[in-house]
């Protein structure tokens, strides 16, 4: 145990959160405050909600409990900038007035409990704290399946990923700042967060069905997700198109050298379904292909426009900065 309790900020993203959030800040604040009577962390740790441009009463909400718990603060978007633009913000806002952050999701899915837990890997030296699920009961058996396959499709592409491991981590300052030197407008931050570096640990935890309200994370947007995990750190679908174009060049002369030895017999016959196919199959071939360029063209026109990756609206964190009196500027030891 540090002499002096270390700084704690738990980060939480809330989007149309109004029927979890007061439930969140109440099981989060009980943890801190329990870790703050033990010396765990200092009383100066924060819980800072980042309203992402919701459209219903999540930022009354925050406002509220900015002014009836001490725990609590927040930050407003102008709009809505997506999940991991919020955690970036957040992780932005704080990086030099905490000496350590969690990020969380907002639907209660994550173990709170096990916070006290990372919080300990950090005394111990870890810079990074990975939240990693024991198990996937709550989730559907598609869902489990799909999850499987694409970690082990990253994992084959050369990615390094924590499997099981989404966005409920504990970041040291060190890692924060070191985190943020990656300026990426396409957002993956579970392949991201292993480049930093660093000493990290894995904290095990069993999750639970969401408190209330719906996913925020549908069928299509979770297939938009993995498609710009894939794209981000991987080039391996361009080069598996460049291996299809040479097995069809190749399956296209052995079927030359057939048609000249069959023509040289004079067994030709008018073959319309042979070329409907070949047609057909070459032509959702080129599509396929064009799409999967494109996608990589179309994050690399992202990418040099640089427009930025978020915009506050309204910071009520800083603005409560000048009764917070730690100096946390302080690397983590």
């Amino acid at each position: 145990m540090p002499e002096q309790a270390k700084t704690l900020t738990i980060i939480v993203p809330c989007f149309n959160e109004q029927e979890v959030i007061f439930e969140t800040a109440k099981e989060l604040s009980a943890i801190v405050n329990t870790m703050i009577k033990k010396q765990q962390v200092s009383d100066q740790s924060r819980i800072l909600f980042v309203d992402d441009g919701s459209k219903d009463t999540t930022w009354d909400c925050i406002q509220q409990l900015s002014t009836s718990n001490p725990l609590a603060t927040g930050i407003k978007f102008s709009r809505n900038f997506g999940h991991q633009n919020a955690l970036i913000a957040g992780l932005t806002v704080v990086q030099d007035h905490t000496d350590m952050a969690i990020t969380i999701d907002a639907d209660l899915q994550d173990d709170v409990n096990v916070i006290p837990d990372m919080v300990a890997e950090y005394h111990k030296g870890a810079q990074v704290v990975y939240g990693v699920r024991n198990n996937r009961e709550t989730d559907t058996w598609f869902k489990r399946r799909t999850a499987m396959a694409f970690y082990g499709l990253m994992k084959r592409f050369g990615v390094d990923m924590v499997p099981n491991h989404a966005d409920y981590r504990l970041l040291g300052q060190v890692a924060i700042k070191g985190l943020l030197k990656y300026r990426e407008r396409n957002l993956f931050l579970r392949g991201v967060v292993p480049l930093v570096g660093y000493p990290s640990a894995k904290v095990y935890y069993a999750r639970k069905e969401r408190y209330a309200g719906k996913s925020k994370y549908p069928l299509r947007k979770m297939l938009n997700f993995a498609i710009d995990g894939i794209s981000s750190f991987s080039i391996a679908p361009i080069r598996a198109i460049m291996y299809l174009g040479m097995t069809i060049v190749l399956m296209s002369i052995v079927l030359m050298a057939y048609t000249l030895v069959q023509h040289a017999l004079g067994h030709v016959n008018a073959g319309w379904s042979s070329l409907m196919i070949s047609i057909w199959f070459l032509g959702g071939v080129q599509l396929v292909s064009l799409s999967i360029i494109g996608e990589y063209v179309g994050k690399v026109f992202t990418e040099v426009k640089e427009r930025p990756r978020f915009e506050i609206e309204t910071d009520l964190y800083t603005a409560q900065l000048p009764t917070i009196t730690h100096a946390s500027s302080r690397h983590a030891s």
